[in-house]
């Protein structure tokens, strides 16, 4: 906690300790002497100060208004931050100032909602109509009651007043209750730096709160004739000094209750603001009829509904919890938030779990390689490094989002053998490892049978001559003729056309030899025999099916693709198509279903990880152009 709190906490706890104790008879919770054991073991801190618990928990504080000594707390555990801002106040007063923060972007916020749909009026406007209505009162010999916490309202009205009665000349006494009032008053005149500026620029020349008007109340005074102002704590109503002289002075009309803040309903005071009900049981015993004047303003510490969302906005969390309110109103500004500002808010119950997600960054070592490649490849990282070793130039990353890296292949990430995180180029990878590049590649095959077709009965021109805008199909019929000896047809290559006859074996060889020739252009065998024994031996393993039959399969299959993909599908040798470094490749096998023969034709994709997309683009084309062709066979 803040030093502030630390030197206020003991007074807040004893006062309610005495209350709940001495004044209602309630069973003891603790004791003083544990108030002070336990303060003894409170580590203060200032603001902006960051304190580590561990290796892992960091936390810091931040000025919040509100109270003296009030802060918001931003906590970090690993990478994963929250903001806790307790109760604040976004507008400056006569004593403190605005709540501050920094632009911290946390995965979480939680947030009060005291005022979660109220917008209060001008603070002057307020402050007029106070001292207004408590001048009236005190002129026409009333006595003004105005119910206070011993933080905060009970000084910021105190000087309010005391600045007025000096400029009015007014003579009315003005009293605040003795004991934790005045024990507090005593540590704001002594810890003036938490105070807003113009408290610290007269504190020179007089201390504010060192009042000229204000005094000790006494309870002797209670009924003394005239009037008089009185702050009186606790600040709803609900038990203490304030109700006790609220239940003399209520049935009196002269008289006026001002009620400064908010109040809990089920409390005296948040019946006299709602107006529900004229009389009051205020000890079970005795029905009280009110008849002195309620004044309500909003002079509350905690912000209105403009402040949440201007803190919202500045702190720029990624979800939002509220907590602190009534259920409806904070109902409205739940969706407010997600409207206005797009992120997820949550409004859980007392003993509910809600469960956030967070960011995962790592902390790596990153070399003086990858960071000058990162900058020239002008990737948006936030990097804030430092030199480790001069002998190893390495840079420390703390803040590294991997999110806003573009090409996340561009790098290695390593863990040495100190569980050390280092990131590396891939050349630099390699050496560190002391391994050579493997590339992987992946593989999928496409099965594709056609019905219909026997070893020596095809029809190669009619599927050549067709283009793929007659559509996808690919049929038996299409590819086959009825049994003949011979079967005459034009190859069509890129480029160019070959007449050819197929009576016999040697011919189909020459047929092989020729297209073989004009796609490779580098045959300078001596033996050419040879070789189309090896060309027909090769066909001979492909279970017989006509390489024809097979070209034209590879011819459709580079139509369709070049419709689909453009100009990034080339045809190459060896029946392969390939589109940027995805490789298309076709085989055929022959199977026997019972009398009928079955060529099936398999296609064959590779591809290297980065080319995935585009492989899976493919594979759907391949895929469909399967699926028509047994729709047709």
């Amino acid at each position: 906690m803040t030093y502030p709190t630390k030197a206020l906490a003991p007074l807040m706890l004893e006062d309610y300790r005495r209350v709940m104790v001495d004044r209602r008879g309630q069973q003891e919770q603790f004791s003083v002497l544990q108030i002070h054991d336990s303060m003894k073991k409170v580590t203060a801190v200032d603001l902006k100060q960051t304190i580590s618990l561990g290796s892992d928990i960091q936390f810091r504080a931040y000025y919040a208004g509100h109270v003296l000594g009030a802060a918001m707390f931003h906590l970090k555990v690993g990478e994963s931050t929250v903001v806790y801002t307790g109760d604040y106040n976004m507008t400056p007063d006569r004593h403190l100032g605005a709540a501050q923060i920094d632009r911290l972007k946390p995965d979480l916020i939680i947030t009060e909602s005291t005022y979660a749909t109220t917008i209060r009026d001008s603070k002057h406007a307020r402050e007029r109509d106070f001292l207004q209505a408590v001048h009236k009162c005190v002129t026409n010999g009333g006595k003004v009651l105005i119910p206070v916490f011993a933080l905060g309202r009970a000084q910021e009205l105190c000087i309010l007043l005391d600045d007025y009665w000096e400029r009015m000349n007014l003579k009315a006494p003005i009293y605040f209750s003795a004991g934790l009032t005045m024990q507090a008053n005593v540590y704001y005149k002594l810890l003036i730096a938490w105070t807003n500026q113009k408290v610290k620029d007269t504190c020179i020349t007089r201390n504010t709160f060192d009042f000229k008007h204000v005094s000790v109340f006494d309870r002797s005074q209670l009924n003394a004739p005239g009037p008089c102002v009185l702050f009186a704590t606790p600040g709803m109503l609900s038990g203490g000094l304030s109700l006790e002289v609220f239940r003399l002075w209520a049935p009196f009309e002269q008289n006026m209750v001002v009620v400064p803040g908010y109040c809990v309903p089920g409390t005296v005071g948040y019946r006299l603001v709602t107006g529900k009900t004229v009389t009051l049981d205020a000890d079970k015993r005795i029905k009280l009829e009110v008849r002195c004047q309620i004044h309500h303003l909003s002079f509350s510490a905690h912000t209105d509904a403009k402040g949440i969302m201007d803190l919202l906005r500045h702190v720029s969390a990624r979800h939002v919890i509220l907590v602190h309110g009534e259920k409806p109103k904070m109902a409205l500004l739940r969706t407010r938030i997600i409207s206005e500002l797009g992120v997820p808010c949550f409004v859980p119950g007392n003993g509910e779990t809600v469960e956030v997600p967070s960011r995962l960054v790592l902390k790596v070592l990153a070399s003086e390689k990858f960071l000058t490649k990162s900058q020239s490849n002008s990737l948006q990282t936030s990097i804030k490094s430092k030199v480790d070793d001069v002998s190893a130039p390495k840079r420390h990353m703390e803040d590294v989002s991997l999110s806003s890296i573009h090409d996340i292949r561009s790098a290695i990430i390593i863990m040495d053998k100190e569980k050390t995180i280092q990131v590396l180029n891939p050349e630099e990878a390699l050496n560190v490892l002391n391994v050579s590049q493997h590339n992987f590649l992946y593989r999928c095959r496409l099965p594709l049978y056609i019905s219909g077709m026997n070893d020596k009965d095809f029809n190669a021109p009619e599927v050549f001559d067709r283009g793929p805008t007659e559509g996808n199909e690919i049929s038996g019929k299409e590819l086959m003729k009825p049994s003949k000896k011979c079967c005459r047809g034009i190859q069509e290559f890129s480029g160019f056309q070959q007449q050819y006859d197929l009576e016999d074996k040697d011919a189909e060889n020459e047929l092989i030899w020729a297209e073989r020739k004009e796609q490779e252009n580098e045959l300078e065998l001596e033996d050419k025999g040879a070789e189309n024994e090896r060309i027909w031996a090769e066909h001979k393993e492909q279970e017989g099916i006509p390489h024809s039959v097979l070209e034209a399969m590879v011819q459709t299959v580079y139509k369709h693709l070049v419709k689909q993909l453009g100009d990034i599908v080339c045809y190459k040798q060896d029946n392969c198509i390939v589109a940027n470094s995805v490789c298309i490749k076709i085989s055929s096998e022959k199977t026997q279903s019972g009398t009928e023969n079955k060529a099936q034709y398999i296609f064959t994709c590779t591809w290297s990880g980065q080319d995935e997309e585009l492989a899976r683009q493919i594979i759907s084309i391949l895929h469909m152009m399967q699926i028509a062709s047994q729709a047709s066979a």
